[in-house]
């Protein structure tokens, strides 16, 4: 597989890095030209065998992948912006500002030719891609793919079998702010060990700003969400009950899949999530 190294200049001056591939056969059915790959927490372009196997069918399907940073890239990381360097990575993002990540490469992708842009976010960034596709989606966008979006929602935190391990965390972050420290660092035992600043965590996780019932019945575009049984069946409140709970907040044109024997990172599954994207691809 040919690859491009690209990058691209969000609004706010921050420069992101990214990959493009092309696929050998430009014609294709699907309503998208190219699919922009949006990683989870701390992920990044290069990694993550799931999109590497995704990635390769949808270029066979004759569509463009282009995989690619968002500011949240890696735990932490250095972000090179027109102000000088920034703190960035997962440790130090403020989810809400993944509008600008997303409007500056779809913008790349149009400068490129590629005028039906679509959506593919895996957890946190499926959040992301559902969250702009509410609040702030650039018009190319035709299309969103949302694989396992979790429910980031206080208020159901604060019930969930790990609510007392999820109220130490959050403690830990409002007093680090009430002292007027809100980029400093602790390490968070909910949802899992991270290292993160007390802002990013109460963004994050001590609000309802990302929990994706709230605005599901925003997106105005073809959706398809995806699960795992396994995940809805082990992973706690941040799944128990969602594609119910997104089947009857969203329109017609949200689909709601869920495959058998996958976990998250949908394990031995990929190519049965593979398969669930190109069957809905091909029924709009």
């Amino acid at each position: 597989m040919l690859v491009e190294l690209v990058r691209t200049k969000t609004r706010d001056g921050i420069r992101l890095d990214g990959v493009l591939a092309l696929p050998l056969e430009t014609s294709s059915s699907a309503p998208v030209d190219a699919f922009v790959l949006l990683h989870g927490v701390g992920g990044n372009f290069y990694g993550g065998s799931m999109f590497d196997a995704l990635s390769a069918s949808l270029l066979a399907m004759g569509t463009a992948v282009l995989r690619v940073n968002t500011r949240g890239h890696g735990s932490i990381s250095m972000l090179s912006s027109d102000g000088g360097p920034l703190r960035g990575g997962a440790a130090f993002e403020m989810v809400s500002q993944c509008r600008y990540d997303i409007e500056a490469w779809s913008a790349f992708l149009g400068a490129r030719g590629f005028q039906r842009v679509g959506l593919l976010g895996h957890s946190l960034g499926a959040i992301k891609a559902i969250y702009a596709a509410a609040h702030e989606l650039p018009g190319s966008v035709a299309a969103i793919v949302a694989a396992s979006p979790p429910r980031l929602s206080c208020a159901a935190f604060q019930h969930g079998q790990q609510s007392a391990t999820f109220l130490e965390s959050l403690a830990t972050a409002k007093q680090f702010v009430k002292e007027g420290r809100p980029e400093s660092l602790f390490t968070a035992r909910f949802p899992f060990p991270l290292l993160i600043s007390a802002a990013s965590y109460i963004d994050k996780y001590g609000e309802e700003r990302y929990n994706i019932e709230q605005f599901v019945d925003r997106v105005t575009v073809p959706t398809l969400f995806t699960y795992g049984s396994i995940e809805l069946e082990q992973g706690g409140i941040a799944f128990a009950g969602l594609p119910a709970a997104i089947g009857q907040r969203a329109a017609k044109h949200v689909q709601v899949v869920t495959i058998p024997g996958a976990d998250h990172f949908y394990t031995g599954k990929y190519s049965e999530l593979a398969a669930a994207i190109s069957d809905w691809l091909a029924a709009r």
